[in-house]
């Protein structure tokens, strides 16, 4: 299911790829990559970023909203042992306000 977020990364990446696949990925290899790739043609780096867009939006129905961690390579894993579950003891992380993130 396509969110308004993702509608939004999607027009980031139409008018500047490498955006978008920072907002995804952080500052990682696949950043660097979609700059190349932009660098070396438009259309390479917007395929790259659609494609990181792709993983995320499967990550998302796959372990839920915000229940995932980027691991790189387009690859995701489960935040938690179960998909939607929070840690015992811990109130559930809406937004950057809990600060108890599981790497």
């Amino acid at each position: 299911m396509v969110r308004g977020s993702d509608v939004l990364l999607i027009v980031v990446a139409i008018l500047f790829p490498p955006a978008a696949a920072a907002f995804i990925t952080g500052c990682s290899c696949d950043l660097l990559i979609n700059i190349l790739l932009t660098i070396l043609g438009y259309l390479p780096g917007h395929l790259h970023a659609f494609w990181l867009i792709y993983k995320k939006m499967q990550a998302e129905e796959r372990y839920g909203r915000g229940g995932y961690i980027y691991v790189g390579n387009g690859e995701y894993q489960p935040a938690y042992s179960q998909p939607g579950a929070v840690p015992a003891g811990q109130q559930p992380n809406y937004g950057a306000t809990g600060g108890g993130y599981v790497h």
